[in-house]
């Protein structure tokens, strides 16, 4: 299945996506040092990424009409920080904003299927009508906004032109560490796929839980047994899983699907940072809590990585340990929380690095929906009976 990137960064989603099984046809970023770490793991040979065509440009200058044959799916992540909650709120008034862009590629291109993600600060209600506009349009991206024509009444005349509306389209609330990310991070998932191809819409359910983590943590004792160490006395750190462990308890019912993934878990085998050869390990100094940046429990699934002030020089990307001492997380540990490999590497500083990973897409919330994606374009169109 072939597909088309835009947005790529350092490429958290195209990596979920390659291992679901798609083939990337054209890959866009414009950011120098996201482009340079792409380049830098192609020219490596890294798994998935060494046939990656990567292109660094704008794509409000890409000339879709140079992609030839059939396109399976369009992909990507516009930029968040035009509806970050840290970000200044502007939305569809930030320059950065390219979610028409988004919508310009699907008109162009007519994939038969598409696959964005952004960050759930989409769905405030300052930008629910922005929101319902990006949703039409991508129903019917044909029908273009008109130069005398507001957004709201572009809004109405597409919601009412049901005839000619070209896919199905569904918004998905996620979090990451419910599809098997180490790290808590809520997003929202855009998917569409043509209405021609008569393939219900249909995106998967959770796969981990943090109910079914309590239960191997405090009911089982499977999580310490695992790591080899000895269940703590304490019990849970907050009055609201405490209370959730007692329900289980009364219930004793484990729940269904995997546990989430946490620090401990994702960062196994990885060693005290700044010992050993693994690149991007080494330690960064200079992690302190303060009022708002508490950092992230060894035994949970990290916090999101940020990529803005607030996370990067702040206190949010950094590890707490169960004595209550913290330090920063390494790149390499912040590449784990995003599901990506080992052998990729980063190649700019520390800073720099954490807001490549603090802008992905985490691989196995990509993978997952890559996999529905692909499962859903491989099913045939049932055939029409033929008249008795």
């Amino acid at each position: 299945m072939r597909s088309v990137e835009l947005f790529s960064g350092c490429g958290g989603l195209a990596l979920g996506l390659s291992k679901a099984g798609f083939s990337h046809s054209m890959m866009i970023e414009w950011d120098e040092d996201a482009f340079a770490t792409l380049l830098h793991n192609k020219s490596n040979k890294v798994e998935h990424v060494r046939h990656w065509p990567i292109s660094k440009g704008d794509v409000r200058e890409v000339d879709w009409s140079t992609v030839e044959g059939v396109v399976d799916l369009a992909a990507g992540g516009p930029p968040c920080q035009p509806f970050s909650i840290g970000g200044k709120h502007a939305g569809p008034g930030d320059s950065r904003d390219m979610w028409p862009e988004a919508i310009r590629t699907v008109r162009e291109l007519r994939p038969k299927a598409f696959l964005f993600e952004n960050v759930r600060g989409l769905l405030r209600p300052a930008f629910t009508d922005y929101l319902h506009w990006i949703e039409a349009n991508l129903r019917a991206p044909q029908l273009e906004i008109q130069s005398d024509e507001s957004m709201a009444e572009h809004s109405k005349r597409l919601q009412a032109a049901v005839d000619d509306h070209l896919y199905d389209v569904k918004i998905l609330r996620v979090n990451a560490a419910d599809y098997g990310a180490p790290q808590k991070r809520n997003r929202v998932i855009i998917a569409g796929i043509r209405k021609d191809l008569k393939v219900a819409l249909h995106l998967p359910s959770p796969t981990h839980s943090h109910a079914r983590l309590l239960w191997d943590q405090w009911i089982t004792g499977e999580y310490w047994q695992r790591h080899g160490i000895a269940k703590p006395r304490s019990g849970p750190a907050s009055a609201a899983d405490r209370r959730l462990v007692e329900n289980l308890r009364d219930r004793m019912i484990a729940p269904p699907g995997l546990p989430w993934k946490t620090c401990r878990d994702a960062f196994d085998g990885l060693g005290i940072p700044g010992k050993g050869s693994l690149s991007n390990h080494a330690f960064q100094p200079g992690a302190r809590v303060y009022p708002g940046h508490t950092g992230s429990p060894l035994d949970e699934p990290a916090k999101a990585l940020k990529a803005g002030d607030h996370g990067v020089p702040g206190g949010e990307n950094m590890l707490v340990y169960p004595n209550g001492t913290v330090r920063y997380f390494t790149v390499r540990e912040a590449a784990r929380l995003q599901g990506i490999s080992d052998e990729f590497e980063f190649p700019r500083s520390w800073t720099e690095s954490m807001r490549q990973l603090g802008n992905a897409v985490p691989v196995p919330l990509a993978e997952i929906m890559g996999r529905a994606m692909l499962g859903l374009l491989n099913q045939r169109a049932p055939r029409r009976r033929e008249a008795a």
